[in-house]
Formats: structure tokens, C-alpha cells, sequence
């Protein structure tokens, strides 16, 4: 049977096509011209039937500005579509390696390794009680496209899969051609850049979005892959529970973003347990229609009697429910939860506390049903919704609360200045000695309410900690009991957060902690100085008395992003992957159990790449089985926007984790060999020296700004926090998401690789047989080979000629000083990584060389009117809007921004 009607061919060559026509009807013919022009231009020099890209560049310059707002606009929409196109490919390879059961990095796949390696199945429980893989959606702005086109783009995809999958008539399926070709229309005619900034809010809805209407119907589907696979691999297979968690930063991270208050983080939980609660009253609706099986037939009193007489259930609902569903046992069962579910949000009496309740009737009624012989009508209806409510509960997503350590320090400060303590002045060995000793006194230091008279930066933060302890007693503990602290240099800056914590009740000690303190871990210093920070923590009365109520478990977040931006590719990847190591020792000398977060951006420079490299690529000693990674922008829509794509992603990471924790439990402390630690130590600290000396070359800064259009990113309204962390203009000061997405636009992408090409030229020039210990290193060890790839990538979606272009805006001087080195280090690093990894190709997948074969004769035409438009001194309305096409359609072209 085939399973579809189209190709990935055909859908390029009618969108396209389709998207030529709206051209010509909404534009003037020079505007429609042009845009052939340049494509045929981009094609023929990409398929070498020109010598140059003079064509090109003539084609690009001297238009009117309606025309070059045609050819931005029309070349942008052309990869919104593209995606799509590429996105319905890869749904229909997915379907059909399911069909032939032939999918690899599966889950299943996972648990047939084990099982054939030998491993019994209580050491598969074992695995799976540890593993509890937790991805974490943030809001940082990294979605350029705006909600009404995102609409309008899932519309035409809805056609594709229409088009692709179904049988249908001659007349439906030039319907549905009609209707496509309407759309696209639409597509065309709508403004796509924003008016404004998103407020938080507006994120989170958006983040919501994605939790309640993919990954809400996909986690179902992930246990029955589970529970299938562990049914045919055991004869008594172990009951899989709570392997996948989500949380959100979206209207809690107030990290650098004032617009972040306490009611936008007030607004986010409401509307969370609304969009559960309304969930799970869809589904119990449909099992009403279900269960209509009669007294006469069935016989659920005895076994249903807690759900429909507990001591929670109110008299008038179970009253009320008899008398609805007359001799329906099972009706009145779901009509009780269903009510019970309803007064969640109510003054009513009778609502459940909190998801653990929920679930206890969902088992009743399940019991009460297989106790009947209607398991089919349990393992289709009601299983499904208990790992939605084991997976959700009442929140969604639990949130982390987050924020700069200069915020609590400053907050205290000024409040404790109020009642005559000087902390300000205070050494970091006093803070902690005065922080510790509040703690554990009973006796409060400061009332959170008393606020009115400080500034708004310290009222917000001591508002925040006060609302926490109500945001527990409303929404229940689980629903916000995080908070990540960015920035952590001290342990101070962690005590800060606990003695607040126990200010507003949230924390009472020794007994009881309601909240997980994660320090992030970003800077050289932090990282190098990982053992004095945690160590001292560790020891400290106060905090080790919260971990002990928190079940001895630290979490410990590192951040990809800034240690990137700072350090450069390579040397960053290293300091990170010992810093993972190091804190696996600490944790393991004080007999805490480690959790790592891994804050990873979308880009390979930010921590991206594929997750399940990532995670097998992590130290081996690390893998405790709990995981948490942030995922961010256009990754989401990219992970999370298809039902069957976001099911694959899932899939990947818990065959990863699986994997890993089963290896880590097989041999828990693998030791690399001194060599090729030596080799990296000798590598990381050249690349460093070699990145700092390109950042801190005289008029870096200045370069930067002429040859990327960052100024015009900054003012793009991508998300709600500001572009960088103050006025100054430095590179330090820029946030890490524009520094990727400036050099993307430039396509010199040089935080994916700067500093690579001379490591590996110093360490061979030291070592004899150098190039073969870098061979066997690529060969097996995980991490290397990843952080290879991975720069291959970044190298080969770099375009050094178009860069040239760009370098052309700057200053003679500059230009003259600076992109040689760039342009040197590319060449460098594109000839050392080919000579290590076992390849001749940058791009090692077929798939992913087509992609670029398709996009890069499309991505040039934007690139040359960017660099047109920026050469201008003085820019019209028109022209900056055009502009900021360019950067929208770059940015859907390279599948990236920052």
C-alpha cells in the first residue's frame, strides 16, 4: 500500500510555482522580473554556468524600493514554504520506516539493544526508574516569524498532508489545490514583521500552545511504543512511569527582562491549569460517550465506591450524578471526576487537590472496568489519560523561576540596609555566615510585604519570593519549584535565593524545602571554580539541610550560550564537558545525586545539533538518568509544530537516555586515555587565545556592526527581553542569541568554529603522530566526534565568498586587518576537520546536502539586497522595512537565527 501521493519535488516545484503567480498578480512586472531574474542569476553561478556573481549583484542594485521590497518579500515567503515542503518530507520518511518497522534511534530500537545485549528485565527497570528526560521551553527570542503567519503557514501544511495522504477524488483534490493557491495569497498580502514587541505573556501563550496541542496528544503515544517494546522483549515487562517531564521559562524568567513581573508569572500558572484542566474535561466528556454500559451487565459499586463516596467527593455531586446516570455505574464514576475536575478552579467544595488525585479515581475506574473485561475500552480511553495526567498534572508545565544573581544581591541589600544590616559591605565569607545563620534561626528578618518604600527592582524581587509561598498554597508546590540563578560566581549567590526563599515561607528548615536552587554555571571563572562554589554549599548547614529535603538531589545548570560567546567554539565545548565532569566527583564525594540542565541554544554555537548526539555525547559518569535541556525559539516550532516530528524528537531522546544510563550502570566511570586529554587541553587553550585575539583586535566592535545588519536585528520585536544586557556596546555586553544571529545573516558564522583550524594546526605541529590520535579520538569518543560534525556543519552552511561581500561595508582599515583572519581560520578549519573526520564532505547526510543544494541559490539573492540596502547611509521607512525582510528571509533559509 503507498502511503503517499506526493514527493518532496513536487511539493517545491508547485509552491513555488504557486508562489509565482501570487508574485505577478500583487506586484508590478519589474517587481516580478526581478525576482526571475535573480534566481536565475543565483542558480546559474551555484551550478557553475558563470564565473562570478557580478550577475547577481547588478541584478540587486539600483531598483526602486517597491521592487527590492518585492524581491525580499517574495524570496522570504519562498522558504516559509520550502520548510514546510521539507517538513512533510520528513513526516512522510518517518511514516514509512514505521510501516516497515525499520526506524532507527527509536525507543523501541532502544530496548531491543538491551534486551539483546543481555540485560534482564529488572535491569531495565532499573533504567527506566532512573531515566526522567525533561526538556524545558524557553522564551528567548529566537522565533522570527509572527503568530498570524505562523497561522497562516499551518494552514497551507495542513493542505500538503491533505494533498499526500489521503485518497482522494478529482474534485476534492482540485479543491484542495484552489484552496492552497488561496492561501498562499493570503500568505503573500499579510505583513510579516512585527509592530511590536511581544509582551512575556505573549510568549508563554505561545509555548502553550505547543504543549497543549502537540505534545498533550503525543505522550500517550510515546507509552504504548514503550509498553509494546518492553511486552515483546519480557514476559513480565516492567510498568514504565514518569520518563518525561516538561517545564517552561516563558513568563517566569525574568533574567535580564523587567517586562518578566510577578502577575505576568500569575497570568502564565492560571492559564496553564486552564488549558490542563479543559484537557482533561475533553477527554472525560468522550469517555462518557463510552461507558454506557448498564447495572444489568455490569457490576463497578464495589470496586468504584472511593471514587463515588470518597471522603472528597462532596454528597451533591455523587447525589447528582446517581440521578443523571440512573443504574450507569461507570457514568456516574466519569460524571464525579468530571465535576470533581470542573471545581479545580471553583470556591465549590469537592475539587481535587492536585493531579495525585486525580489519577488514584482514573485507577479506580480502570480496575472497576478491568475487573468487567473491558480492558480494550482502559488501554484505549483511560490509560492514554493518565500518563497525560502523570505527565501534566494541573500545571502543563512546571515553571522555573530565574534571574540574574545581581538582582538578589541588590534586592537584599537595599532591604536589609532598611533594618541596619550592611550586606552590601560585607565580605563573601560574612554573607555566608549571616545568610546561614538566618536560615536557621526561626526568628524572620525581613517582612516581603513591607516594600512600598524601596525601588522597583528590589519591590519586584521581594514581590516575586512573596507571591511564590501563594503561588504554592493555590497551584500546589509542583507547579513552580525551581529557581535558576544565571550568573552564580559565589555560593553566596545561592544562599541569597534560600534565605529568601525562607523569608516567604516557602522554605522551613531543617523539615522542609519547597524549592530546587539551580546555580548556572556560564563563565570561565564559575566553571573553572565549580568545586570551591558547590563544595562550600555542600558543607554549609543551611543548604545541606534543604538538599536533604529535596531528597539529596542538585541541580546544576550550564550554560552553553555565554561560555561560547566568550571562550569561542572549541575551547568552550571542552570547558564544559570537564566542568560536567568535575561536578560529577564533587556530587559523588558528598553523596548527592546529580542533575544536570544543559542550557543549549538552536544553533551548534548555543549547544545545538541533533539531541540525541548531544546526549550520548555527554560524560559518561554524568548520565544519572535525569536530563533537563532548554529548547528555544524557532526549535520548537522546528521539534514541537508537527505531532509526528515532535513523537520522533521524544522518541530520540528517551532512546539516548535509555542507552546511556544503561551504559553508565554497566560501567559507571570510564577513563579516557591522558593522550587524548592532553590533546585537547593543548587544542582548547589555542583555539581560546586565537578567538580572544580575533574579539579583542582593535575596532572588532566596530567591524562587527558594519559587516552584520545586528542593529537592524535588535530593533526586529523578536521577543520581550531587550538584545543586550545594558547600553554599552561591547561584545561581553551582547546578548549570545543576536552574536549568532548577526553572523548568521553575514554567513561568516564564526561562533560555530573560530579558533578550530589553528588548534588542530598547533597540536600537530607539537606531535608526531598527531593526525592519527585525532583520527582514533573522532572514532570513539562520542563527544569529539560530536564536536567535530558539528563544526563541520556550522563550516559548511558558512559562505566565505558571500561573507567577502559583507566585509566590503567596512572600513578599509578594518577590512583590511580583520577579514583575513576570519577568512584564514575558515580555510584552516575547513582543511583540518576534512583531514580528521573519515569523509570528503563537510555534510555527511544526503538528505542535508540536498536541503542546502536547494536553499542556497535562493538564500544568495537576499543576501546580495541585504548587503545593498546596508551600504546606504540613509535609509527610507521603506528600505528598513525591506531590510528587515531580508534578515526574516535569510533566517528561514539557513533554518536558524540565533
Amino acid at each position: 500500500m503507498e502511503l503517499h501521493n506526493r514527493s518532496v519535488r513536487q511539493d517545491v516545484r508547485e509552491l513555488g510555482a504557486l508562489l509565482g503567480d501570487v508574485v505577478s498578480d500583487h506586484s508590478p512586472p519589474e517587481g516580478f522580473e526581478l525576482v526571475e531574474s535573480a534566481r536565475n542569476e543565483a542558480i546559474a553561478y551555484r551550478r557553475d554556468h558563470t564565473d562570478d556573481r557580478e550577475g547577481l549583484a547588478n541584478v540587486v542594485e539600483s531598483n526602486s524600493e517597491s521592487v527590492n521590497a518585492v524581491l525580499a518579500r517574495s524570496f522570504a515567503l519562498y522558504f516559509q514554504l520550502i520548510n514546510l515542503a521539507e517538513e512533510r518530507e520528513r513526516v512522510r520518511a518517518l511514516r514509512s520506516f514505521r510501516q516497515k518497522g525499520t526506524l532507527s534511534h527509536s525507543i523501541t530500537e532502544a530496548i531491543e539493544d538491551l534486551e539483546e545485549g543481555g540485560a534482564d528485565a529488572e535491569t531495565v527497570e532499573q533504567v527506566l526508574e532512573d531515566v526522567h528526560v525533561v526538556p524545558t521551553f524557553t522564551a528567548h527570542p529566537t522565533e522570527a516569524r509572527r503568530k498570524t503567519v505562523k497561522g497562516i503557514l499551518q494552514r497551507v501544511g495542513q493542505i500538503l498532508e491533505d494533498l499526500d495522504e489521503r485518497r482522494l477524488t478529482s474534485e476534492e483534490k482540485t479543491g484542495l489545490e484552489t484552496r492552497l493557491e488561496a492561501v498562499i495569497e493570503s500568505l503573500y498580502t499579510t505583513k510579516h514583521i512585527r509592530g511590536r514587541r511581544p509582551e512575556p505573556f505573549d510568549e508563554a501563550r505561545n509555548v502553550q500552545w505547543y504543549l497543549d496541542n502537540v505534545v498533550f496528544e503525543v505522550i500517550p503515544e510515546i507509552y504504548d511504543e514503550l509498553e509494546d517494546a518492553l511486552g515483546e522483549a519480557f514476559d513480565d515487562p516492567p510498568d514504565p512511569s514518569n520518563i518525561l517531564e516538561f517545564r517552561s521559562w516563558a513568563g517566569s524568567d525574568a533574567d535580564g527582562n523587567p517586562n518578566v513581573t510577578p502577575d505576568v508569572t500569575d497570568r502564565t500558572l492560571h492559564r496553564q491549569r486552564s488549558l490542563a484542566l479543559d484537557r482533561y474535561r475533553t477527554t472525560l466528556d468522550d469517555l462518557l460517550g463510552v461507558l454506557s454500559q448498564d447495572e444489568t451487565r455490569v457490576d463497578g459499586s464495589i470496586t468504584l465506591k472511593s471514587v463515588l463516596s470518597g471522603e472528597k467527593t462532596t454528597e451533591s455531586i455523587a447525589d447528582w450524578a446517581a440521578d443523571r446516570y440512573q443504574q450507569e455505574p461507570f457514568r456516574q464514576a466519569v460524571t464525579v471526576i468530571k465535576e470533581r475536575v470542573d471545581r479545580v478552579e471553583s470556591v465549590r467544595p469537592g475539587g481535587y487537590e492536585d493531579g495525585d488525585a486525580l489519577l488514584e479515581d482514573l485507577s479506580a475506574l480502570g480496575s472497576a472496568l478491568e475487573a468487567e473485561g473491558l480492558g480494550s475500552i482502559v488501554s484505549e480511553f483511560v490509560t492514554p489519560l493518565e500518563r497525560q495526567v502523570q505527565t501534566f498534572g494541573f500545571h502543563l508545565a512546571s515553571l522555573d523561576l530565574r534571574d540574574h544573581r545581581q538582582q538578589h544581591t541588590k534586592a537584599l541589600s537595599v532591604a536589609l540596609d532598611a533594618e541596619d544590616i550592611d550586606y552590601a559591605d560585607m565580605s563573601e565569607a560574612d554573607r555566608q555566615e549571616f545568610l546561614t545563620e538566618a536560615i536557621t534561626n526561626d526568628a524572620p528578618v525581613l517582612d516581603l510585604e513591607a516594600r512600598e518604600d524601596f525601588d522597583e527592582e528590589t519591590a519586584v524581587v521581594l514581590e516575586r519570593f512573596d507571591r511564590l509561598a501563594d503561588w504554592h498554597e493555590e497551584f500546589g508546590p509542583e507547579s513552580i519549584d525551581t529557581y535558576c540563578i544565571s550568573m552564580t560566581e559565589e555560593p553566596s549567590h545561592v544562599l541569597e535565593v534560600l534565605f529568601l526563599a525562607d523569608q516567604a515561607g516557602v522554605v522551613d528548615l531543617p523539615g522542609y524545602s519547597g524549592l530546587d536552587i539551580v546555580p548556572l554555571l556560564e563563565t570561565e571563572s564559575a566553571l573553572s571554580n565549580a568545586r570551591r562554589i558547590i563544595g562550600t554549599l555542600f558543607e554549609n548547614e543551611a543548604y545541606g539541610d534543604s538538599l536533604d529535603a529535596r531528597g539529596e538531589i542538585q541541580e546544576i545548570m550550564l550554560g552553553y550560550s555565554d561560555s561560547n560567546k566568550e571562550n569561542g567554539y572549541l575551547a568552550a565545548n571542552w570547558q564544559l564537558d570537564r566542568a560536567q565532569r568535575r561536578l560529577a566527583e564533587i556530587t559523588d564525594d558528598f553523596g548527592v545525586d546529580l542533575k544536570l540542565f544543559h542550557g543549549r541554544g538552536g544553533t551548534i554555537s548555543r549547544g545545538g545539533g541533533p539531541m540525541i548526539d548531544a546526549l550520548l555525547a555527554l560524560p559518561q559518569q554524568t548520565v544519572t538518568g535525569e536530563v533537563k535541556f532548554t529548547q528555544q525559539g524557532e526549535a520548537i516550532a522546528e521539534k514541537y509544530g508537527n505531532a509526528r516530528i515532535a513523537r520522533r524528537e521524544m522518541g530520540q531522546m528517551l532512546n539516548a537516555q535509555i542507552r546511556a544510563r544503561h551504559a553508565n550502570l554497566s560501567e559507571p566511570n570510564p577513563n579516557l586515555p591522558n593522550p587524548w586529554i592532553d590533546a585537547m587541553e593543548e587544542m582548547a587553550t589555542t583555539a581560546r587565545e586565537t578567538y580572544r585575539s580575533l574579539l579583542e583586535t582593535d575596532g572588532f566592535v566596530s567591524y562587527f556592526e558594519q559587516t552584520t545588519p545586528i542593529t537592524t536585528i535588535e530593533g526586529l520585536n523578536l521577543g520581550s527581553r531587550p538584545a543586550s544586557r545594558s547600553d554599552e556596546r561591547n561584545v561581553e555586553d551582547l546578548r549570545a542569541i543576536p552574536w549568532v544571529f548577526a553572523w548568521t545573516q553575514s554567513r561568516a558564522i564564526i561562533p560555530g568554529w573560530y579558533g578550530i583550524g589553528s588548534a588542530i594546526d598547533a597540536y600537530l605541529e607539537k606531535t608526531d603522530d598527531g593526525l592519527e590520535r585525532l583520527k582514533a579520538m573522532y572514532e570513539s569518543w562520542p563527544f569529539f566526534q560530536t564536536m567535530l560534525d558539528n563544526a563541520a556543519l556550522s563550516l559548511a552552511r558558512t559562505e566565505m565568498e558571500i561573507a567577502s561581500e559583507y566585509a566590503e561595508l567596512a572600513d578599509t582599515d578594518l577590512k583590511e586587518r580583520i577579514f583575513p583572519d576570519i577568512k584564514g581560520e575558515y580555510e584552516r578549519s575547513v582543511t583540518n576537520v576534512l583531514d580528521i573526520i573519515p569523509r570528503e564532505d563537510l555534510v555527511d547526510r544526503t538528505w542535508l546536502r540536498e536541503t542546502l543544494d536547494r536553499r542556497n541559490p535562493y538564500v544568495d539573492p537576499l543576501n546580495y539586497l541585504q548587503i545593498e540596502l546596508l551600504s546606504r547611509s540613509h535609509r527610507t521607512p521603506q528600505e528598513e522595512r525591506t531590510l528587515r525582510l531580508t534578515v526574516k528571509g535569510v533566517a528561514a533559509g539557513m533554518k536558524n537565527t540565533g
